[in-house]
């Protein structure tokens, strides 16, 4: 059994409109939020093996918020295709991933991680989190996503099971 956690980089700023949109950094809300999720993540055993993360500056800064509160120390590779990357590419690069990585984190950006997670699921899992997700997916959502999959190359569209979608205000609220 395979585990994706897609990770959708926290709330960024705005603040600074001479920055390019790549170089946008998190508000004080998405510094908030990240390790929350980090957190979160490490109380559901989602220790990744690896992560792939986008080059973007609020991806970069919400996985070293998110890195501190795992149990592991994983290998981070920074993909310059996360960065608003389709999501036949975002398939084609989990397709790549090698033996000995059974848990794997994308840190990307929306619309197209939620395009990506819904390719992925198909009509699987708990409709009501299916339907959350098709409406929203938030600024530090996590979705998981399990495959029984032995290779990450087996993966395919339709071929994984919703398994959790959680935002910051879900932990709010517990």
């Amino acid at each position: 059994m395979l585990t994706l956690s897609l990770l959708r980089h926290a709330k960024s700023s705005w603040k600074d409109t001479s920055l390019p949109d790549h170089g946008r950094p998190l508000n004080a809300r998405g510094t908030v939020e990240a390790p929350l999720m980090g957190k979160v993540m490490a109380e559901h055993g989602l220790d990744p093996d690896l992560v792939l993360c986008s080059t973007a500056r609020r991806t970069r800064d919400t996985l070293d918020l998110v890195l501190p509160q795992l149990k592991t120390e994983p290998k981070v590779t920074y993909e310059d295709g996360l960065y608003h990357g389709t999501p036949a590419e975002m398939l084609a690069l989990l397709r790549g991933v090698g033996a000995g990585a059974g848990q794997v984190l994308l840190v990307g950006h929306n619309p197209e991680i939620q395009t990506f997670a819904l390719d992925l699921i198909g009509s699987s899992g708990p409709r009501q989190l299916k339907d959350w997700l098709e409406a929203k997916f938030p600024t530090a959502g996590l979705v998981v996503i399990r495959f029984p999959a032995g290779a990450w190359s087996d993966v395919a569209v339709n071929s994984g099971r919703l398994e959790l979608f959680l935002s910051p205000r879900d932990m709010e609220r517990s």
